[in-house]
């Protein structure tokens, strides 16, 4: 089921398998250009790529949404140049290899909760997105910790990125509320 949004840019009834395909492939091209929009931070990189990945599971719904993230990161296993600062399996299983599964995560539970009504109201849309931030940093901060421990994984991978995520969250929501006019 494609979203309101996507119903009015492209109708279903003129192909939906190449509706699917094209909105898939401009999600993963959104990703990899926002995953290149960074701020040094180490060990994780603050990129806008939080953003998009919310915006995707509440555009795209649960199933496309996650089919979007799953395909970028399916992209930067085989090598390509997709993600902040490196590619392939190694770098995957490294410090940001947790936020990277977490954004597949977050990118569903956003569409899932948007599918059932959550985002409706500005407080829903703010709980949905919010829970995807919940999914994404909690994965990627359990594998941080797992690396380098859990005080510094949270002095290092959550704690630096709190005001920003706030803020792409609002503009998230702001998003969300200006095309659901």
């Amino acid at each position: 089921m494609q979203s309101d949004l996507i119903s009015r840019v492209w109708p279903e009834a003129q192909s939906p398998r190449l509706a699917r395909l094209v909105q898939l492939v401009a999600g993963v091209a959104l990703l990899t250009a926002s995953s290149h929009l960074t701020a040094p931070f180490w060990p994780v990189p603050m990129t806008m790529q939080t953003f998009v990945v919310l915006m995707i599971g509440a555009v795209y719904r649960a199933r496309l949404g996650a089919a979007t993230v799953a395909t970028w990161l399916l992209l930067g296993a085989s090598g390509l140049p997709v993600f902040a600062s490196g590619a392939g399996l190694l770098y995957m299983i490294g410090p940001t290899g947790g936020y990277l599964v977490g954004a597949l995560a977050a990118a569903f539970a956003v569409g899932w909760l948007i599918e059932r009504g959550v985002g409706r109201t500005l407080l829903g849309a703010v709980t949905a997105l919010l829970i995807g931030e919940t999914v994404l940093f909690s994965l990627g901060l359990g594998w941080l910790a797992h690396l380098i421990g859990f005080e510094k994984a949270i002095a290092a991978g959550l704690a630096p990125f709190i005001l920003g995520e706030a803020v792409k969250v609002a503009l998230a929501t702001a998003t969300l509320r200006k095309l659901a006019r």
